[in-house]
């Protein structure tokens, strides 16, 4: 008869605490609509790895009109090329990704910009169902909430360009000795280049995969340069027709 009683009580207060948590982390979405993230589980991640040596973390943030549109137009033609146009998920990607992961022990990913910010603002990095579940939950609110210029822009500034450095105005800053409204295409596109792994595509010396993939970013910038979608969310201005 106890046993009866317990299991009761517990799934109301796990309902309970439940319902806070969703409560919660809705505020602080709608919150971060405006409100910069204070920091990010990455960023404490990398700060821990950082202690003891004689590098630091840093992270400056850079407001949306303070960025340079060869930096947004870099990381669109680099990461998302879809971006303005998707609802968070490209499933032509997806499922071309996990077709070629069958096939071969070298992984392809297929997040989006959207599911990339989901997972550095409010989760942690690596794999799992678990997480990537909550990061779908994520990248479906931060669409309907937040807006794809928001999202770019904190992608800007979340997204992770050398070992303890983080966002675009930091990597200018660390890398050129400028501000991240300064950055040519040459430097955008090499700062997007070492996006998907900045420990080994480095900037400062530059790698020579970094120097590959700068190539093509910049011949990828000038194919889509011209969409009138991404033009509007580089420049904020409607193309004229």
């Amino acid at each position: 008869m106890k046993l009866k009683g317990i299991v009761p009580r517990i799934w109301r207060r796990l309902k309970k605490v439940l319902l806070v948590l969703f409560v919660a982390h809705l505020l602080y979405i709608i919150a971060t609509k405006w409100v910069n993230p204070p920091i990010t589980i990455t960023q404490i991640s990398s700060w821990f790895s950082l202690w003891g040596t004689d590098k630091s973390l840093h992270a400056k943030w850079a407001n949306y009109n303070e960025i340079s549109q060869h930096a947004k137009l870099a990381v669109i033609a680099s990461e998302d090329q879809l971006f303005p146009d998707h609802d968070g998920f490209d499933f032509k990607s997806i499922e071309k990704a996990m077709k070629h992961n069958q096939k071969s022990k070298k992984r392809h990913g297929a997040s989006t910009i959207s599911q990339q910010v989901a997972k550095n603002v409010f989760l942690w990095q690596g794999g799992g169902w678990f997480r990537k579940g909550l990061e779908v939950y994520f990248t479906f609110m931060i669409e309907k909430i937040w807006g794809k210029e928001r999202i770019l822009e904190v992608y800007l500034n979340v997204a992770e360009t050398g070992e303890g450095i983080f966002g675009v105005q930091s990597a200018a800053e660390m890398y050129y000795h400028t501000n991240a409204s300064s950055l040519n295409r040459e430097q955008a596109a090499m700062i997007a280049a070492c996006l998907p792994n900045p420990i080994t595509y480095t900037v400062v010396p530059p790698a020579r995969i970094t120097l590959n993939r700068q190539r093509r970013i910049l011949v990828q910038m000038r194919n889509i340069a011209a969409d009138p979608d991404i033009i509007e969310l580089v420049t904020g201005n409607k193309p004229k027709k």
